[in-house]
């Protein structure tokens, strides 16, 4: 379809765009009674709308602007919800919850009680696998196939998933085993050359690379001089350069491991695409189909910055595009500079350890932007590696780099960092080899939801043997602990969590602290029902707890360290106090809290004892501060839940 058949948007839709096509479409059977030659329109209604709906909460952005033709297509030729769609990551997938009865309640996404970021079970038939995670897709879908061969049911399975996403090993797991065993499935590669940082190892590149490259490039022109005065000679190679590309071009990469592979196509014709899909659909065996589209298609600001548009924060109620006119008027006065935010103590601290030891080594799954390690790739581009998003493999090459004498550092997030257990404990621990985890986004992360909470680290780190764990009550604490952690030889850790903390002053000098030594911070006194109440809490929740300490008259311990605990500020505390409390910002199970329990009781100490922390289940989304008061974890709850434990205690 040619371009002028779209509409080229330069800014987001403050009020609710017109859309007469969308507004027909409740659910995929209403889009398939539209002719062929509608779907254009209804690609420009959609991609409207969902500018102006992520402009009204926040959200991803430029992956859902991308797919808007394709998933248009998909609903139009597959009869979903029976035929199934499997949606890799879930960052595209806002067109399809908007397509599938979900369009009133898009103002509601991301929010507390409202819809997922995410393609979630429970909250949709169209939603066949919960996703959240990269490069699933592909092991869901086969799944799935297997299970409609094994039940006799003639059901299409396509699964979608972004060259981002199709870095990982889980994928090509899947389709090698998907070749293996001949199933009737359909994998899209949604190729827009970009995940949420520049895609390192992407199809787009890596052909481009070989056969630019100088040493290639030298070989073919001296080859050639040589070879061109033997003329039969000559001809065989050139024939065997074009087998010799065609060998590492990605139709024979596919069709080597087992695929029928068609394209690339272009991703934004829907009639090329309906017309493909209606082709592939009733093929049998494995079928590879490789789309080309562009993230943030058709918004211009998103098209030149896909990085920044990758997600945004809500427009403000007063927010106005800027205009040429308004640059040249007087700038208001400038406002206070905004609190660090966790991630930019740590991307600062490690350019300042990089200056002073040239062992340092920064490593990422793909998270630059998001752990802030833009300044430290500029300045040090030979100590930074991105790896793709392939977390295990970041863990064991700091492992292998470790085992000669440089010093790691893996910037990860929490919940990411589960993928990476098996090789945290086996080939880092296990040799006690000197990586430092820094690990983000711990706790309750908020709009994204469980998929991506960081509730379990502590729980999964603290029964690993030799570990080291650390969680910082705020800025200041994160810089040096970092820098604890960083002179600790051996595995470390420093959980911190998403956004700004209390906002103390960071001092620039770096000192160690005493490993495994606590903070202690208030002495309390008896209160009204001449109970003594000591709270001991970990990171984020010292903030909160000592605002309930202070009110009370409770005494406050910062403990620091997770592991190895201050056995003698535990022990001292329960000969002072009638009822210690311990508080943290993950799962209560197995966690920090656990441990001091665990040593009062090998002590043959018996004492009272409150855990606080997340509960038992799986948190949804919602802001923070909504989430952390639903747990009990702000001040209110954590004073509730004391007071309604002395009354036990009577």
């Amino acid at each position: 379809m040619p371009m002028s058949d779209y509409t080229l948007f330069q800014e987001i839709p403050l009020t609710r765009p017109t859309t007469p096509l969308l507004d027909q479409i409740d659910l995929p059977e209403d889009l398939r009674k539209l002719d062929i030659n509608q779907l254009p329109q209804l690609s420009n209604e959609l991609r409207e709308f969902l500018l102006y709906s992520v402009g009204q909460t926040g959200g991803h952005f430029g992956a859902g602007l991308g797919v808007v033709e394709l998933t248009v297509a998909l609903h139009y030729a597959f009869n979903t919800p029976d035929d199934r769609l499997i949606w890799d990551v879930g960052h595209q997938a806002y067109p399809h919850k908007i397509l599938t009865g979900r369009r009133e309640q898009m103002h509601t996404i991301r929010q507390y009680d409202g819809i997922a970021a995410f393609p979630k079970r429970s909250e949709s038939e169209f939603d066949t696998f919960g996703v959240g995670h990269s490069s699933t897709s592909i092991s869901a879908a086969l799944g799935m196939a297997v299970a409609a061969r094994e039940q006799g049911l003639n059901r299409h399975v396509a699964a979608i998933i972004g060259d981002g996403a199709m870095t990982a090993g889980m994928a090509f797991e899947a389709l090698t085993h998907a070749a293996h065993v001949d199933a009737n499935m359909l994998v899209i590669l949604n190729d827009n050359e970009m995940s949420i940082s520049e895609n390192v190892g992407g199809f787009a590149t890596y052909l481009a690379k070989i056969l630019s490259s100088k040493a290639y490039t030298r070989m073919r022109e001296g080859s050639k001089k040589v070879l061109s005065k033997l003329p039969m000679a000559w001809e065989l190679a050139r024939k065997t350069e074009e087998h010799m590309k065609g060998m590492v071009s990605p139709s024979t990469l596919f069709e080597e491991m087992g695929f029928h592979y068609i394209g690339p196509i272009d991703g934004h014709d829907v009639h090329s695409l309906v017309n493909t899909l209606n082709n592939i659909k009733d093929l049998s065996g494995p079928q590879f189909l490789h789309v080309i589209t562009r993230k943030g298609k058709r918004f211009a600001p998103a098209e030149a910055d896909p990085i920044g548009y990758h997600a945004i924060t809500k427009l403000e109620k007063d927010h106005k595009p800027e205009t040429k006119a308004e640059e040249t008027e007087t700038k208001p006065a400038s406002k206070p500079a905004p609190k660090p935010k966790y991630s930019n103590i740590f991307g600062q601290w490690l350019c300042d350890m990089a200056s002073q030891d040239e062992r340092l080594m920064g490593i990422t799954p793909a998270m630059r932007e998001g752990s802030d390690l833009i300044e430290f790739s500029k300045q040090y581009p030979e100590r930074y590696f991105d790896v793709a998003i392939a977390e295990q493999h970041a863990v064991t090459l700091a492992a292998g780099m470790a085992c000669d004498g440089l010093k790691p550092v893996v910037a990860i997030y929490s919940t990411f960092l589960q993928r990476g257990y098996d090789q945290l404990v086996h080939d880092v621990a296990v040799q006690n080899l000197d990586v430092l985890f820094a690990i983000d986004r711990a706790g309750l992360v908020g709009e994204d939801g469980p998929t991506h909470h960081g509730t379990l680290d502590l729980s999964f780190l603290r029964c690993v043997p030799g570990m080291v764990i650390m969680a910082p009550a705020d800025e200041n604490e994160t810089r040096q602990m970092l820098y604890t952690g960083y002179q600790y030889e051996g595995p470390a850790a420093v959980r911190y969590p998403r956004g700004t903390g209390p906002g103390v002053e960071i001092q620039q000098q770096m000192t160690a602290l005493p490993i495994g030594k606590a903070e202690k911070r208030l002495s309390g006194t008896a209160n009204d029902q001449s109970k003594k109440v000591a709270i001991l809490a970990f990171g984020s929740m010292v903030a909160p707890a000592q605002q309930v300490a202070e009110k009370n008259g409770y005494g406050l311990i910062n403990m620091r360290f997770v592991k190895p605990l201050d056995q003698n500020a535990i022990l001292d505390a329960a000969k002072e106090y009638d009822l210690l409390v311990t508080i943290e910002e993950n799962a209560i199970s197995g966690g920090a809290g656990s441990s001091i329990t665990e040593l009062l009781m090998q002590e043959a100490v018996i004492k009272p004892v409150l855990n606080l922390g997340l509960p038992d289940r799986w948190v949804d989304q919602g802001s923070p501060a909504q989430l952390l008061s639903e747990c009990g974890l702000d001040a209110e709850g954590i004073e509730a839940s004391i007071q309604a434990y002395l009354a036990k205690l009577g």
